[in-house]
């Protein structure tokens, strides 16, 4: 007896309906991404044309790949890529998953760059390479250095920098945060650095917990090591007039504008599309200069 060809339709229900059951909030959406990747069908195809037929191992490879989703590994990991800044980044275990929310800091980045020469940029804990090449794709005249201990996340990143042209302009480096870096180095500093409390992880939600690597997650007891290592040091890497902008953790705002404060910079909070306090920029003086930032009003301005 012939077997009746599935549908698009058809999948797209039976994986919503499976993800739903395991717990999966974006069940609908995410069941649709990975049955285009698995039929190389666009979302609006599969959304008008519900009837069409799937041939049998496009059926077999979206039932896998739900398989994996329902165990609650990400979208981004099953499909080996994540869009951030509106560019193509590949994703794999060594580095964190690049999350829209960082969009904040480089957005912040690029306001502070806006009117500048070219400028040297350092990224620390570069991971994916995200941060500093989404600088650089936007700033042609830029050059920059990725930094992170983890020799496997730099391949990710070169990788990446490959992929988008930039790797004439972006080098990577194994390093422990500034240490391997000359003083006056840099112009811009920026970071996601591990800011999760170490107690807190194991009560993450698993996409997070299990699948992003513990070393891009955990910043120790208060989730503040990294940057008690970068602030301490900023001050000696910087040119002067420089700065440094970091992304941050749900109230750590307070605490790390201090570490920040007592480097000698000025600091200013920029908040995410929800109003979230997501990113500090460091602001330090140049020769003769007073004021380090000028657009918006600085911690502790009146």
């Amino acid at each position: 007896m012939t077997r009746t060809a599935a549908t698009l339709g058809d999948l797209q229900r039976s994986g919503r309906a499976r993800l739903a059951a395991a717990g999966v909030h974006s069940a609908a959406l995410d069941a649709t991404l990975l049955l285009c990747a698995a039929t190389g069908e666009r979302r609006e195809t599969v959304m008008a044309y519900p009837e069409r037929p799937v041939e049998s191992q496009a059926v077999d490879a979206f039932r896998a790949m739900i398989d994996r989703r329902a165990a609650r590994e990400p979208v981004s990991r099953i499909l080996g890529r994540r869009e951030f800044w509106g560019l193509d980044f590949a994703v794999a275990a060594p580095v964190l998953d690049p999350r829209p929310d960082t969009e904040t800091l480089v957005r912040a980045a690029l306001d502070w760059l806006d009117g500048r020469p070219a400028t040297r940029i350092a990224d620390l804990g570069t991971g994916s390479g995200c941060i500093l090449l989404a600088l650089l794709h936007e700033r042609p005249r830029d050059n920059g250095l990725g930094i992170d201990i983890s020799e496997a996340a730099l391949d990710v990143a070169r990788a990446n920098a490959a992929s988008l042209g930039l790797l004439a302009r972006a080098s990577f480096a194994v390093g422990d945060w500034t240490s391997g870096l000359p003083d006056g180095a840099v112009s811009l500093i920026v970071s996601n650095p591990p800011y999760i409390p170490h107690q807190d992880i194991a009560g993450l939600e698993p996409e997070v917990a299990v699948y992003d690597p513990i070393g891009a997650l955990d910043g120790g007891s208060d989730g503040l090591d990294a940057y008690r290592r970068i602030a301490a040091d900023l001050g000696r890497v910087l040119t002067p007039g420089g700065a440094a902008f970091l992304e941050i953790g749900v109230g750590q705002e307070t605490d790390v504008a201090a570490l920040l404060e007592r480097s000698g910079a000025r600091v200013r909070q920029f908040p995410d599309l929800s109003g979230r306090i997501r990113c500090l920029g460091a602001f330090f003086a140049g020769t003769g200069e007073k004021d380090h930032f000028d657009v918006g009003k600085c911690v502790g301005d009146e």
